[in-house]
């Protein structure tokens, strides 16, 4: 009775804890497979379409950048020229209401601090 072990009375003979596995349905066991597989490409799909509009963001947050690097580009070689740009003068006076503009100047630093926002919020 070395290797067995006397407990309340009875007899327990040494090995595995728990229960025992029950005999899985084989067929079951499969569906349960599939409904897994099925449930890992459905989260697969959502996490590329989140990283498509992602990247999709960034690409166009890019482009408003680009176009308002154009734009100080262009006023830059202005004041080289010697020239004060109007949409510059409106700035330093702040008469942004007063001076006909074509929308450039105020579109670019909205998309500049939407740009930037949105760069702050996902990182």
């Amino acid at each position: 009775m070395d290797e067995n072990k006397m407990v309340a009375g009875k007899v327990k003979k040494p090995g595995k804890r728990g229960r025992k596995p029950a005999k899985i349905d084989l067929k079951a066991k499969l569906e349960r497979s599939r409904q897994s597989a099925r449930e890992c490409r459905a989260r697969k799909k959502l996490r590329y379409q989140y990283l498509e509009e992602l990247v999709s963001s960034k690409e166009r947050a890019i482009c408003a950048l680009r176009e308002e690097l154009e734009m100080y580009k262009q006023w830059c070689s202005a004041m080289d020229q010697g020239k004060i740009p109007s949409e510059i003068k409106a700035l330093l006076t702040g008469d942004e209401q007063k001076t006909p503009q074509s929308g450039s100047s105020t579109k670019a630093a909205k998309n500049h601090k939407n740009a930037n926002n949105s760069s702050s919020a996902h990182t």
